[in-house]
């Protein structure tokens, strides 16, 4: 079991929310102040460097206009990241590649960083979340094929030794691809893929990748994990090694439980703040239709929250959050129930938690939670996890909610 830390790089300080429509796309950046943004951007590189020290993965990702997350150009993060830290592996999860013009500027910004870092890089490949084709100002339909064409061209541009070769796909098209330096690690960097359904994890397993689930909760884990796994074994002839599949989830973790929740409740502003509009959040095509439907419904009153509390948040596996003791079986009830993953992914740091208080966290898991989490996947058969998780019952009375389609990827 490998543990990962990120924070998303949010900037808190903004007006009250009826004074705008939407946090995505078109909040002014007059909101936004330099030394304000400055000061942050430290704070957050900080926390990151402390995971070197405490020993934990260090894990980020980018967004694009947006308050909820100020990192639009996740590689240079990475890159100062190689250079200050000399320990931890550094995973970016990741480049949203159907969204960049130039897939071979990824290869080359992926390999400049692994060298930099000494071959420390874990480099994950994203869909990008529904907000962002507008930003990026391409059409959402057929993303995913999109990914996995401007992958195949990054996977050959770190692989290709013996000079330029040239590329022509149907969304992508390059001559003279030679990229310096080549990857530090060979033949490339470990790859992650973020998964949001059974159908996407399908190519995920069939190129034996790391396969992340974000926020998926109780409702969705098993049937992404379980097409992860049976894709597999068609394709591998095996079950999958834990390290093959990651889960995300908010964590904060107190000495008592009135400090764990103080705590978990400013992790959800990251959710709670997350308002926008339907011409964002559901552009025509970049869901399939009976996603779009089902998110239709909930923005026009499903009679579903678009906020659940804290406690809704925590019994849908979404957030981990009290004593170590508590979050160790939080954290093992979900690990048991999905079948078992070898990468927990931790969201730390949101909203206007402080240093202090997400350095204590952090420290806590590290110190009285990870060792038992390792201890549980030690010696774990990966087949007969699969198989138990079968034969538990299915929590489908916990409603995952409108928010999560965002991580539908």
């Amino acid at each position: 079991m490998k543990s990962w830390w990120f924070t998303e790089d949010c900037y808190p300080h903004l007006p009250d929310e009826s004074t705008y429509r939407s946090i995505r796309v078109d909040l002014p950046n007059a909101n936004c102040e330099p030394e304000v943004a400055h000061e942050l951007y430290n704070r957050y590189l900080d926390l990151w460097c402390a995971c070197d020290e405490i020993g934990l993965g260090i894990m980020l990702n980018e967004h694009h206009q947006t308050a909820t997350c100020m990192v639009p150009a996740a590689p240079i993060m990475l890159g100062i990241l190689a250079r200050q830290t000399k320990n931890e592996r550094l995973l970016i999860l990741g480049n949203p590649i159907p969204n960049r013009n130039q897939p071979v500027r990824v290869a080359e910004e992926m390999a400049l960083v692994d060298v930099i870092s000494k071959g420390r890089v874990e480099c994950g490949f994203v869909r990008s979340v529904p907000y962002e084709a507008a930003a990026a100002n391409i059409l959402p339909y057929q993303g995913t094929e999109r990914l996995w064409e401007a992958h195949d061209l990054i996977v050959k541009a770190w692989t290709t030794h013996d000079g330029p070769f040239n590329f022509e796909g149907k969304w992508f098209h390059h001559r003279q691809v030679n990229i310096w330096p080549r990857p530090y690690q060979q033949p490339h960097p470990p790859v992650w893929v973020t998964m949001g359904s059974p159908g996407t994890a399908v190519p995920v397993a069939q190129h034996n990748y790391v396969g992340a689930v974000f926020l998926a909760g109780y409702p969705k884990i098993r049937s992404i994990y379980d097409g992860y796994r049976e894709a597999y074994v068609e394709a591998h002839g095996k079950v999958p090694a834990l390290d093959r599949l990651a889960y995300l989830g908010l964590c904060f973790i107190g000495e008592n439980e009135r400090e764990a929740e103080e705590g978990a409740r400013k992790l959800l502003w990251y959710m709670e703040s997350n308002k926008v509009p339907p011409e964002w959040s559901n552009p025509p095509g970049y869901h399939p239709p009976p996603v779009s439907a089902t998110v239709m419904k909930g923005i026009t009153g499903s009679g579903v929250p678009t906020n659940p509390t804290l406690d809704q948040q925590m019994a849908r596996g979404n957030v981990f959050a009290g004593t170590p003791d508590q979050v160790f079986e939080q954290m093992k009830s979900f690990w048991e129930y999905s079948g078992g993953f070898g990468h927990m992914l931790i969201m730390g740091q949101a909203g206007f938690l402080s240093d202090a208080d997400a350095l204590k966290s952090m420290k806590l898991y590290k110190n009285e939670v990870e060792p038992r989490l390792m201890e549980l996947a030690k010696d774990a058969d990966p087949a007969e996890l699969w198989e138990k998780s079968k034969a538990m019952e299915a929590k489908d009375n916990v409603d995952l909610g409108t928010f999560g389609v965002e991580f539908a990827r």
